[in-house]
């Protein structure tokens, strides 16, 4: 396999044993990027000279024996929400194009601690606002979106052009790009990861978390990039665990919720028949199918969007009246409308979503984790704006997508989207593991415990 093309954990063992450098695997990220960003474009800065230099310092620590740990000289990239000092975050938006970075992000502190090589910071929707990313192209079909928010980071895993990507999630901007472009997502739970120094969409909301390209790269990424930091007033004080630690347990036994409800309402016979296949194959190694129906399901949408547009639109207001029409327009419109919902209709979605938390709670009370379809359709045509269902119904693309997402937003749960398939067309699909507050641990074992019976993440695109 070509260097590119390894899994961050394989890379790892790599360095470790002296069969690679930093550097050899720097270059390689550089290479495939330089070969394939003029059809990709997941890159708003490659930091080339950075990014060598750093390898070479990581390389040489290696080679002491001061070994800092998995992603120790492992080249990775960043959405260009998070700052890094001396770097632009621009957010995709032409609203900060003359921004630059006076000090590190969170994440990026927590990268640079664990010796990582920033190769440089990806595309995202503008202000994370959007599950398009129309600057990128998947890179499984440039014909077809990487999703979004976090697209760039999604592309860029997957075309081999770094060995995990950063992104954040507000409405599903991780699990979307992770489940069109065939890689992991993880989102952690609420206040698992801080986000101090990065650009922020809707508060109560956001979480950041990785793209990888195996479920134990996702378990080495968040074990660096967890941790209670009091910068960011929603971080939570509790300790990080070992995310390897029983990750080759199995799922004999284990209790798994497939919905009944909501989650296969309206979804493509497909994309469908991939998942129950999916769910079908941790049947096999022992699990335990329970069906569920999923509580308060009829005001997820309405939650979602109750929350996140007047919170997005609270965070923009200023930059809205001063540079308002270098905002995309969907962008611009969206923060619009938000400022019109009241502070009545607020407080209303945020009572709502007490409700949905304490059912979900309830409804976990006798399982160990929730299994469904990351998303209801494989990545959209590039322009493409909506999906018509069997049964004749149309839905908004950003509705579609979102609608399976915004269940873990709204209560915080922990998801990770893993490649379950693709369609006939080639595409990507992916099975979405929904488990307990802070239950990373659990989700990871069943989705290594899938990945490791099937070949899904094997494949490549070919560009």
């Amino acid at each position: 396999m070509t260097l590119h093309f390894l899994t961050l954990t394989d890379a790892a063992q790599r360095l470790k044993s002296k069969g690679v450098s930093s550097v050899e695997l720097t270059r390689a990220c550089l290479d495939r990027i330089g070969a394939a960003e003029n059809r990709l474009k997941a890159f708003v800065v490659v930091t080339d000279d950075q990014a060598l230099e750093a390898a070479r310092r990581a390389d040489a620590e290696i080679a002491a024996g001061r070994v800092r740990g998995p992603l120790h000289g492992i080249p990775v990239a960043v959405k260009d929400l998070c700052d890094i000092a001396g770097l632009p975050t621009t957010s995709s938006s032409l609203v900060r194009a003359d921004y630059m970075a006076k000090t590190d992000s969170a994440v990026a502190e927590r990268l640079k601690a664990a010796g990582a090589v920033i190769v440089g910071k990806t595309h995202t929707h503008e202000f994370a606002y959007g599950v398009v990313t129309p600057t990128t192209r998947n890179p499984w079909n440039p014909e077809t979106i990487p999703g979004g928010s976090s697209g760039g980071s999604g592309a860029a895993v997957a075309a081999g052009e770094a060995f995990m990507g950063i992104g954040t999630d507000t409405g599903g901007s991780i699990r979307i790009p992770a489940s069109v472009c065939g890689t992991v997502g993880l989102k952690p739970t609420y206040g698992r990861v801080s986000r101090a120094g990065t650009t922020s969409l809707s508060w109560s909301l956001d979480h950041i978390g990785p793209l990888t390209r195996s479920v134990r790269d996702a378990a080495v990424s968040l074990g660096v990039l967890a941790g209670y930091d009091p910068r960011d007033p929603g971080s939570a004080d509790m300790p990080v665990p070992d995310y390897l630690d029983g990750i080759d347990g199995g799922v004999q036994g284990m209790r798994l919720g497939v919905p009944r409800n909501f989650f296969f309402d309206h979804v493509d016979p497909e994309v469908e028949r991939l998942v129950r296949e999916a769910i079908a194959e941790l049947e096999r190694q022992g699990a335990v199918l329970r069906e569920v129906e999923l509580p308060l399901a009829e005001h997820y949408m309405a939650v979602e969007f109750g929350l996140c547009m007047p919170e997005a639109s609270a965070y923009h207001q200023l930059m809205l009246r001063d540079r308002g029409d270098k905002y995309n327009e969907d962008v611009r419109t969206a923060l619009e409308v938000g400022e019109m919902i009241s502070a009545t209709d607020y407080i209303k979605a945020l009572r709502v979503r007490q409700r949905i938390k304490e059912g979900w709670r309830d409804m976990f009370a006798d399982l160990d984790a929730l299994v469904a379809p990351t998303l209801p359709a494989v990545a959209a045509a590039v322009g493409q704006t909506s999906f018509t269902w069997p049964d004749g119904t149309e839905e908004r693309l950003i509705d579609a997508y979102v609608r399976h997402s915004s269940p873990a937003n709204i209560t915080g749960l922990p998801s990770i989207s893993v490649p379950c398939g693709f369609s006939a067309a080639g595409l990507p699909v992916g099975m979405q593991i929904m488990g307990r507050p802070f239950a990373e641990p659990t989700i990871l074992r069943i989705a290594e415990a899938y990945e490791r019976a099937t070949e899904w993440h094997e494949r490549h695109p070919a560009l």
